[in-house]
């Protein structure tokens, strides 16, 4: 199996975060969405998975392996209850 380059997974795991972030605090831009939303399906097809929220878990892990970094922050999208406020761009087949 071909596994992805880690300084580029590494910037596009940074990249979905950032852009998470944007989303989160701007719901109404549609351009904001779009982006999180394409970001989400390269990393999904690079980590082989159908959601972006197994795509993440998976480049993290991935990356914690390889002592890449902060592959171990948590997402802003995470409530104090625990539960996952992450923006899923459900329904795509990713």
């Amino acid at each position: 199996m071909l596994l992805p380059d880690k300084a580029a997974l590494a910037r596009l795991l940074t990249r979905y975060r950032a852009e998470e972030r944007s989303v989160l605090a701007q719901p109404h831009r549609a351009e904001l969405h779009r982006a999180l939303e394409d970001t989400a399906y390269t990393l999904c097809v690079l980590m082989d998975e159908r959601t972006a929220q197994a795509a993440v878990r998976a480049a993290e892990r991935y990356l914690s392996r390889a002592g890449h970094g902060p592959a171990t922050e948590r997402s802003p999208a995470r409530t104090e209850s625990g539960g996952d406020r992450r923006y899923s761009p459900g329904g795509h087949g990713r």
